[in-house]
């Protein structure tokens, strides 16, 4: 049975990785889906999949730093459909030049434009769209980074997600009496395209160990499958060969 029959879904980064597993194991439920990045090829490419699957799916390409194109995506779904069920608010990104050595002011605003500022851009399209139907959920990629401080990250990528994890936060705490629920979605090492910013390169052997886009699709489906009355506010998945622990392992005491 497809349990998201009838529900509208807009995933945010949605041409790779994380975004796109997720937009598939929602179009699997049977969730209409609305897909949003910056290059609409990809989009194409995941949409045409999903319509193959014999699921539904409307690209609407924008730069989630670009506060008025997030407006006109929000314009489409109210038109469009009047509603919105689930927001996987998934669109993020890093740089190269991480450690305060190398960090400038353009690196600085990018990474909170497109880690932080976008992520509060869907939420405001997002809100008005659920509060009337009383219902909705909102699953946020916020990272380990968002509870965890290392150097891995970065300082402008880590305080970044840790702002989208606050906010996720302040969202069930407003938001709660109008049914609808916030899910800070915290992954540890992905498998994705990101991974390609690292300023070390990362083996395929070690790819192969991280946690994969699929696995977090399908964390996605089932917060988002979940019965009104459930919130998860905030869960953590990583790999089982967890890098920083293995090298906490080999430290010399």
């Amino acid at each position: 049975m497809a349990r998201l029959a009838g529900k509208v879904a807009w995933v945010t980064g949605a041409g790779s990785g994380i975004g796109e597993a997720a937009a598939l194991a929602l179009a699997e439920e049977g969730a209409e889906l609305v897909l949003t990045g910056r290059r609409p090829a990809p989009l194409e490419d995941v949409a045409a999949r999903i319509k193959a699957q014999g699921g539904t799916a409307h690209v609407q390409p924008a730069d989630m730093m670009d506060a008025a194109a997030v407006k006109a995506v929000g314009a489409f779904l109210a038109e469009k459909f009047g509603r919105l069920d689930i927001l996987v608010n998934n669109a993020g990104l890093n740089i190269t030049q991480r450690r305060w050595a190398v960090l400038d002011a353009d690196g600085v605003d990018e990474l909170v434009r497109g880690n932080l500022a976008s992520a509060f851009y869907a939420v405001t399209v997002a809100l008005p769209l659920m509060r009337p139907q009383k219902d909705g959920v909102l699953i946020h990629t916020a990272s380990m980074a968002g509870r965890n401080i290392s150097m891995l990250s970065g300082a402008g990528y880590t305080a970044a997600k840790h702002g989208v994890v606050a906010m996720s936060h302040t969202i069930n705490m407003e938001e709660c009496v109008n049914g609808i629920r916030s899910c800070a979605l915290l992954p540890g090492e992905v498998a994705t395209p990101i991974l390609d910013k690292r300023p070390n390169p990362v083996s395929a052997e070690e790819r192969a160990r991280m946690v994969q886009s699929a696995d977090v699709g399908d964390l996605v489906r089932y917060i988002a499958c979940l019965p009104k009355h459930v919130t998860i506010n905030e869960v953590w998945i990583t790999p089982t060969h967890n890098r920083s622990y293995v090298a906490a392992l080999n430290q010399k005491l």
